[in-house]
């Protein structure tokens, strides 16, 4: 192959690989930007990307659960990301799709000659395929930018769900330390009055059995509160031990769209491109071809077809037609879904928030009924196990409104977390 001819091939390679006014400058700095930010230049004008790109967190800021999403987002290794940036670069090769191809041929002509040519081929009709290859490289996008959004928000749901589970067992040891200093009191009363010979044996044997429960179960809390916390402590960036409080979502009145609902929609989408990337496989295409090289050969016009015609064209065509309104209902369905899912979680917080306001009040109203029995205690009208029995409501009490504000705070983030307001977009 002479000299001018590979230069000249090579000059073509060149140009084809840049768009129309495109021109080598030097680059400028680069700016920092999110994945998805990134993300929308590859699905220009796409209302998917943008809407995930305008949502902000629920998380009060400077909050403890703002604190805890910040920690684990920083250490956040976002093997999602890893995959929108695939789908970012495989929708810029798509973009190149409408320009001409370039391929080697090499032929042994003999045992001592052979022959290299370059093999310029340009499409010119397609049925659409090159359209709808690029739509659909920029749906796969948005896919994986939901993809993402979800896969944070669910980070930060784990995150702060650990966070839940170490300050209620954080909570519940405290009480059970309290719990155990009471009725320590209690037993040592009771060993006095056994020892003075006014009390039965067996309370001091009840009670000394209840003091052992209570103390088991100030252990287990205890460990269920470090299992917890350093397993937070390992998504974290740093140490999340001096994190205490809870917080209350700010979630909108205007609720936006589930991201399960914004996943099979993009989905959808995705499955319409391919759907018309399919059908373009029935259609003839043309293409102008020439061979650059020793004995190459003039520009050609081929028509050729990805599938043959057969008797089962028609059926495969109701085929394809038939995936495209399968990905439009999945999007009813996961709407439906969504909906269903989130009235569940609304009515449940609701329900919850209820239980947490009455059992305060119950609490107090238990503290007010132990206040007394010790009054009729101390003034000789009750008896020591009557004062444990009322106290040991009383402290089931103050777990039970430990559970319920955990519940509560808990479904707030399960719907957080569906609605994708864990995290910032623009952030993401």
């Amino acid at each position: 192959m002479s000299r001018a001819v590979i230069v000249g091939a090579v000059g073509l390679a060149v140009s084809a690989c840049m768009g129309p006014g495109d021109t080598v400058t030097r680059a400028a700095p680069a700016q920092p930007v999110t994945a998805l930010g990134a993300a929308r230049g590859e699905a220009a004008e796409s209302p998917i990307i943008d809407a995930l790109l305008s949502r902000q967190s629920a998380l009060p800021k400077g909050g403890a659960f703002d604190t805890v999403a910040d920690a684990v987002l920083a250490a956040n290794s976002r093997a999602a990301e890893a995959e929108l940036r695939s789908a970012r670069l495989r929708a810029q090769a798509a973009a190149k799709n409408w320009l001409p191809t370039i391929g080697p041929q090499v032929s042994l002509s003999s045992l001592s000659q052979v022959a290299a040519q370059l093999v310029v081929d340009q499409v010119l009709f397609g049925g659409g395929r090159k359209k709808a290859e690029r739509a659909f490289a920029r749906a796969d996008v948005e896919v994986a930018a939901v993809s993402l959004a979800q896969d944070t928000n669910q980070r930060v749901f784990i995150a702060l769900s650990l966070y839940l589970d170490a300050q209620k067992a954080r909570e519940k040891a405290a009480l059970a330390a309290q719990s155990e200093t009471d009725m320590a009191r209690f037993e040592w009363v009771m060993n006095e009055r056994v020892q003075g010979g006014i009390s039965n044996s067996s309370d001091l044997n009840v009670l000394r059995q209840k003091l052992s429960e209570i103390r088991a179960d100030k252990q287990a809390q205890a460990e269920a509160a470090a299992a917890a916390l350093a397993e937070l402590n390992a998504m974290a960036i740093r140490l999340l031990g001096d994190v205490s409080g809870l917080s209350a979502l700010q979630v909108a009145a205007g609720e936006p769209e589930p991201l399960a609902v914004m996943l099979a929609e993009a989905e959808k989408l995705r499955a319409a491109e391919a759907a018309k990337i399919e059908k373009a496989g029935y259609m003839p295409q043309v293409s102008a071809n020439a061979v650059l090289g020793d004995n190459g050969s003039g520009p050609s016009l081929t028509v050729t077809s990805d599938q043959p015609l057969g008797f089962g064209t028609g059926a495969s065509l109701q085929a394809i037609a038939a995936q495209a309104q399968a990905a439009d209902r999945k999007v009813g369905q996961a709407r439906e879904d969504a909906n269903r899912r989130l009235r569940r979680l609304e009515a449940q917080g609701s329900a919850l928030a209820r239980q947490a306001t009455e059992a305060t009040a119950l609490t107090q109203a238990a503290r007010r009924n132990l206040d007394m029995f010790q009054a009729q205690y101390d003034a000789g009208q009750r008896q020591v196990m009557d004062v444990v029995g009322v106290y040991e409501a009383y402290a089931r009490q103050q777990e039970a409104q430990v559970d319920l504000r955990y519940d509560a705070a808990r479904a707030q983030l399960e719907i957080a977390r569906d609605l994708g307001l864990l995290a910032d977009g623009g952030r993401i």
